[in-house]
């Protein structure tokens, strides 16, 4: 038992001492990925005339126009929920199923 908290006390420790992790890039296209510096705390993206930026940012400076988020890489592009159309499949399987 005491093994278990060790690990969970080192993986704590080395996944703190990394870093936030975001994406960096100035257009629509963005693959790079950057560990953030001391004091920049959240990833950021900031479009403005249809050019889009993303990059580590400071919480203190996540005023409006500018979205932050705190977890790793999620100034991503990609959307995270569910489609319509995946959603509508799955429906129609459990009810032809069912």
């Amino acid at each position: 038992m005491m093994h278990l908290y060790g690990a969970l006390i080192l993986f704590v420790t080395l996944s703190a001492a990394c870093g936030l992790s975001c994406y960096s890039c100035i257009g629509q296209t963005c693959n790079d990925q950057i560990t953030c510096p001391a004091g920049f705390d959240r990833c950021s993206t900031l479009l403005v005339n249809d050019i889009m930026t993303k990059s580590c940012m400071n919480n203190k400076l996540c005023v409006d126009p500018i979205q932050c988020c705190t977890s790793n890489l999620c100034n991503s592009a990609m959307p995270t929920g569910s489609s319509v159309l995946l959603l509508l499949a799955s429906s129609a399987i459990i009810t032809l199923f069912l």
